[in-house]
């Protein structure tokens, strides 16, 4: 299965989904490794977190490939697919799922 995010300022990952903590430090985490307005940053047609949010998706990817067994996703015990929004007001996205085999 591969699942596909059509946007450049969201990503896909997967990680522990158990814990809610672990999403919150990972929020924390990319927002001190790529802080907000920046004046360095060029890019900043949508507002202050527009470059970050692409840096963000960029850092995390936009697809993943995961098995599927049985017609179910093959994760680990405490596994889980993240949709990581980095806007601050992020709108509607899309995703793409593909499953090939039998």
């Amino acid at each position: 299965m591969n699942v596909f995010i059509m946007h450049t300022s969201a990503s896909l990952t997967l990680n522990e989904n158990a814990d809610p903590t672990v999403r919150q430090d990972f929020e924390s985490y990319f927002n001190r490794a790529v802080p907000e307005d920046e004046p360095y940053y060029r890019h900043r047609d949508e507002g202050p977190d527009d470059l970050p949010a692409h840096i963000k998706s960029s850092m995390l990817g936009c697809s993943l490939n995961i098995p599927v067994t049985d017609g179910r996703p093959r994760l680990g015990t405490w596994q889980g697919l993240y949709l990581c929004e980095h806007r601050n007001h992020g709108g509607s996205r899309r995703v793409v799922v593909t499953l090939h085999g039998e």
